[in-house]
């Protein structure tokens, strides 16, 4: 992954594609014919779930969704790109960040967070991916950004981030709309947990489904499924196992809340109805416009072309294809509030 590592403007080399086309024969592969569905065999091997997903899905998130990978909430007539702005400095002010602390991003995918946090808060970012597409794309925009003293990418198993790290080299940690991917909860909170100086926060932003949600009524157990085809994750568990995950870990919570339980005007997931009318600025015509049918059409067929040209790698269309599954999904959990992609919950490692 030389090219890729280096600046982030070339798509694959043969082990990137090799991912990618592999992704939905994995998928495939851990339902049986009675449609039972095999999650050990995906938290198993959740590093190879991801990166196949995020191979093939890094540049057609870029293309609908800028450089911050994650939901946000909407006030009336506020741009997509100031919602996710605003998202993200929420973050920031409901850990406390002050000028000069060290923070780690979880899973930072290009970055977009990261230089926004960074420049909000005068904090010294360090976002942890382990995709080096996307790592090789955030230094990148990092570099354009002139944020390079301040921002810094590393690539690392969120699962394993004491043995990188060690223990206490962190004033804070946050992980948006990321550390869903995890295996388990409980397993990556205990590894924040070590990584935070005593006394130090953890803010998240948590993908789960509601409380409401229940995996003994079939159409339910079926959305969760859509959403963890659509969006390459392992399992996707109640809001509160996370709660649970993160008191067994010894985080004591300051603060939780759903926030897309908030009685919104203009709801999180509208970007992704493709009703251009919707459309809060005239700017956002052209983001809504692409999850229409209409624009999907047009991304269907040229995703088929560049891929049969050679230009993107083999495998891309059909990550595509799962991402419209994602967004039918993530519509209908948040219409039905069975899902939430904004959980946030802000913990405290205890000084002693």
């Amino acid at each position: 992954m030389v090219e890729a590592t280096q600046n982030g403007n070339t798509l694959a080399d043969g082990r990137q594609g090799g991912r990618i086309e592999n992704y939905t024969k994995f998928w495939q592969k851990d339902t049986d014919k009675e449609g039972s569905v095999d999650t050990d065999n995906r938290v198993d091997s959740y590093t190879d779930v991801v990166n196949g997903y995020y191979d093939g899905a890094t540049e057609l998130y870029e293309y609908g969704w800028s450089q911050s990978f994650h939901f946000s909430r909407f006030y009336k007539g506020e741009s997509f790109a100031a919602s996710l702005a605003r998202h993200e400095h929420f973050l920031a002010h409901k850990m406390g960040l002050k000028a000069g602390m060290r923070v780690l991003d979880v899973g930072c995918g290009v970055g977009g967070p990261a230089r926004e946090i960074a420049r909000f808060a005068d904090v010294n970012v360090v976002g942890l991916n382990n995709n080096d597409f996307q790592i090789g794309r955030a230094r990148k925009y990092t570099k354009q950004a002139g944020l390079e003293g301040q921002v810094e990418f590393v690539k690392g198993d969120f699962m394993k981030l004491s043995e990188q790290f060690g223990e206490g080299s962190f004033d804070a940690v946050y992980a948006i709309e990321a550390t869903v991917h995890a295996p388990s909860f409980e397993g990556v909170y205990g590894e924040i947990m070590k990584i935070l100086k005593p006394g130090g926060v953890f803010g998240v932003y948590e993908w789960v489904m509601t409380e409401s949600w229940d995996p003994s009524i079939p159409e339910h157990k079926k959305l969760a499924h859509e959403i963890e085809l659509g969006n390459g994750i392992p399992e996707m568990r109640k809001l509160s196992v996370a709660r649970k995950a993160l008191s067994n870990v010894g985080f004591d919570v300051e603060y939780e809340e759903d926030l897309a339980d908030r009685p919104d005007a203009v709801t999180w997931y509208y970007p992704l109805e493709g009703d251009i009318r919707k459309a809060q600025t005239v700017w956002d015509y052209f983001t809504v416009w692409r999850m229409s049918w209409s624009g999907m059409l047009v991304t269907h067929n040229a995703l088929r072309l560049m891929e049969f040209v050679g230009v993107i790698p083999k495998g891309t269309w059909e990550v595509g294809e799962a991402l419209k599954v994602a967004a039918t999904s993530l519509v209908k959990g948040g219409q039905t509030k069975l899902f939430t992609p904004m959980y946030l919950c802000i913990s405290r490692k205890p000084k002693n």
